[in-house]
């Protein structure tokens, strides 16, 4: 059998700390689970039973419970128990306030000479061609238009609220 290479000594108040946080019901689950695995490979709790053995009792894999035995090394309980934050969004929001008011004033307006209304792809090419974003999807406009209640309708001339249209 091999030796452990990551083994765990915890403090009396760490200990606690942990116990605390199982017994706790306002935790997250993956929090609960990383405080259990820390709790059964403590060394100062007496014989500790094998990886898989551990995996097994806290429904993880033995990959899991290897990571946590490592980070305890490297980084303190409250760090393992919780989630790093990210620092900034995955993606950029393409949307902001004032483009989504050029976008809304563009679909209320006239629709282009040769069309009897606006859809979802003429006000993409249009929103493109004008400068007000690098690239957009019809999408993300047809979402756009959607969170506001405003509908793009057969009509000559642009958008309409839902509301209004319960009364055509």
């Amino acid at each position: 059998m091999r030796t452990k290479k990551y083994k765990v000594y915890l403090t009396e108040t760490e200990r606690q700390q942990l116990l605390k946080t199982v017994k706790n019901g306002n935790n997250a689950a993956s929090k609960i689970t990383r405080a259990n695995i820390l709790l059964h490979l403590d060394e100062n709790a007496g014989q500790v039973k094998s990886r898989s053995e551990i995996a097994l009792s806290c429904r993880v894999s033995a990959v899991t419970v290897y990571n946590v035995a490592k980070a305890f090394t490297e980084k303190s309980i409250d760090e393992i128990l919780t989630r790093k934050k990210r620092k900034t969004p995955p993606i950029t929001p393409i949307v902001t306030g004032d483009v989504e008011a050029r976008i809304i004033a563009l679909a209320c307006g006239e629709a282009p000479k040769g069309f009897s209304r606006w859809t979802l792809r003429l006000l993409e090419k249009k929103v493109v061609e004008l400068g007000i974003v690098d690239h957009i999807s019809d999408n993300t406009i047809g979402r756009l238009l959607k969170k506001l209640h405003l509908n793009l309708i057969k009509k000559s001339v642009g958008v309409y609220h839902q509301s209004a249209m319960l009364h055509l």
